[in-house]
């Protein structure tokens, strides 16, 4: 068994406003940085890469390379990271999940500090001490690094495409459910819930859902989106695990994109898994409901051609996903209530074909 407590990474450095792109350099100088990697997303560069370079030769920080991420095979980036010279003392991601998961499984081998700097809030990758990566050609999560720092620039966030909002929400709702199996598990002697990781989970999770807006693209929306993603990553580094985070509805998603040839972006996934999950556990279903059609979710998806077929077999073999948890789907009677839910559930009959 674990001990009682264990080391926790926290960023020192959190930045969350308005023109934080153009201000990299005065930010992460606060951290002592004085050489590092420059790592972008696709097409992330031709937007942002002079202004950022710029910045940081401002605060007399040397770039001593800068390189476009378009690969998360495992094995590639073990490969670069110990291409990465010993004089960089910190890695920077910036742009979407490809590319901070593939920083921050870097950051994780060479022991090497990392600032995230993500151009869209679709999960909480950003913020947490888990990447997924290419091994085998599946896609598997591993142990990363925490951010360092973590630096969002809203403006940016806001002019992002709306698919990657719509992402993010999903991605955060799932707490509610996610939860609820991981207290499912300890009432079944299967895990121990940590009292603090549960606390950060539900305020994360409730203070969006309570946040009133006109638009998604509000900028009080948006900062209370990232703000809880932050936290969402902040809580898995203290449980030491994925659990306040993910539960059933994320083994969903994950059996989705194993089998899917062009799957969705994951938040989407967990969205619409969140809310089968919500009337399989008969919690919060209603509260669930009202934040994905009060945001649009529901309609965006609806545009998606989403398939019924597809979700019960992901039922069917989520809990083959992850066999050493025991969520609501490790038990075979839930497993036949979430795909007659699927089956008869007049939203889902809307929104999926």
């Amino acid at each position: 068994m674990k001990g009682i407590s264990h080391r926790i990474a926290i960023p020192l450095i959190l930045e969350v406003g308005n023109g934080n792109i153009n201000n990299i350099g005065q930010i992460i100088k606060r951290g002592n940085s004085k050489k590092v990697s420059l790592y972008f997303g696709e097409g992330i560069y031709e937007l942002f890469g002079e202004k950022i370079e710029s910045s940081l030769e401002n605060e007399k920080i040397k770039v001593e390379d800068k390189k476009t991420v378009k690969s998360i095979d495992f094995d590639e980036i073990g490969t670069n990271a110990f291409n990465i010279t010993n004089e960089v003392d910190t890695l920077i991601a910036v742009g979407g999940g490809k590319v901070i998961d593939a920083v921050k499984y870097m950051a994780f081998l060479r022991k090497i500090p990392f600032i995230s700097v993500p151009t869209s809030t679709s999960n909480d990758g950003f913020s947490s001490p888990v990447a997924s990566l290419m091994i085998n050609g599946r896609r598997t999560s591993v142990p990363a690094k925490t951010p360092e720092g973590i630096i969002v620039d809203i403006d940016v966030i806001k002019s992002s495409p709306e698919k990657f909002i719509y992402s993010g929400i999903g991605d955060l709702v799932s707490n509610i459910t996610a939860l609820y199996d991981w207290k499912f598990e300890e009432e079944n002697g299967k895990s121990r819930m940590d009292d603090f990781a549960v606390m950060i989970s539900k305020k994360s999770v409730n203070s969006f859902v309570r946040t009133d807006f006109k638009s998604i693209k509000d900028e009080l929306f948006l900062k209370e989106l990232v703000d809880s993603l932050i936290m969402n990553g902040i809580a898995m580094e203290i449980a030491d695990n994925s659990s306040p985070a993910s539960g059933a509805e994320h083994l969903i998603s994950h059996a989705l994109d194993k089998f899917l040839i062009n799957p969705n972006l994951h938040g989407i996934q967990v969205g619409i898994a969140t809310y089968i999950m919500s009337k399989v556990q008969k919690h919060r279903e209603k509260r669930i409901e009202k934040i994905l059609r009060d945001t649009g979710f529901f309609d965006y998806v609806k545009e998606l051609n989403m398939k019924k077929n597809d979700f019960k077999r992901a039922i069917d073999e989520a809990c083959s996903i992850k066999p050493f948890r025991y969520t609501y789907l490790h038990v075979e009677e839930n497993v036949k209530i979430a795909k007659e839910i699927v089956d008869s559930d007049e939203i889902l009959n809307e929104i999926l074909t």
